[in-house]
């Protein structure tokens, strides 16, 4: 079966298979052979590790097919559209407060999703996360204020028209579900007024 290129990032292309999608970090010549391989094979490692913990706990995500430890993922292909296209015309507050909870579903489970927009969502039937390369496992309250925090920057630039109920609503449903939510958000007030300093001092 012919493979397709669907998308290509900084660090890795997407291919569509049939029904699966063949993710392969591909080598970088500006970084010495050696650290290349040991970097691809640890990120790619690391984005498996994060897949199957979430077939594990039941959440909508792309299930891992086959992992060669190296560079390449095979996972399931979810059909769909992305949520970066419906949202505006959609009933936006509770697509965000179901986003609320599944961010929260996540960060009680240790994952930090890292690229939190609404172009790694995919809405079919319910909201799939998709693009778990800058995962990783972390307890931190700084580094899921973060996360937070990105959701809010992705809502502000795509969907700058609603994006304030949107994170409103994602927070709200937050809130309720995760655990040490008081903590987190207290950080999150930390983190964006970090982000605030920064933008003044650039100005």
């Amino acid at each position: 079966m012919p493979q397709k290129l669907i998308a290509q990032g900084a660090e890795a292309k997407l291919f569509l298979e049939g029904n699966k999608i063949i993710k392969n970090r591909f080598p970088k010549s500006y970084r010495i052979k050696e650290i290349d391989e040991k970097l691809r094979g640890f990120r790619t490692r690391r984005e498996a590790k994060i897949l199957q913990k979430l077939q594990a706990i039941n959440f909508p995500a792309p299930k891992l097919l086959k992992n060669d430890e190296r560079e390449n993922l095979i996972i399931e292909n979810i059909g769909g559209k992305l949520v970066k296209e419906v949202l505006e015309n959609s009933d936006y507050k509770k697509l965000c407060s179901e986003i609320g909870k599944k961010i929260a579903i996540l960060h009680n489970n240790s994952i930090i999703h890292g690229d939190l927009t609404t172009s790694n969502m995919i809405l079919n039937k319910q909201i799939y996360f998709i693009d778990f390369g800058l995962s990783f496992f972390s307890e931190k309250p700084e580094d899921k204020a973060v996360d937070l925090h990105l959701l809010k920057e992705g809502l502000e630039s795509k969907h700058y028209k609603i994006w304030e109920a949107c994170f409103k609503s994602a927070l709200d449903a937050y809130r309720k579900e995760a655990k040490r939510s008081k903590d987190i958000l207290k950080r999150l007030e930390v983190v964006e007024k970090r982000g605030r300093y920064r933008a003044k001092r650039g100005s």
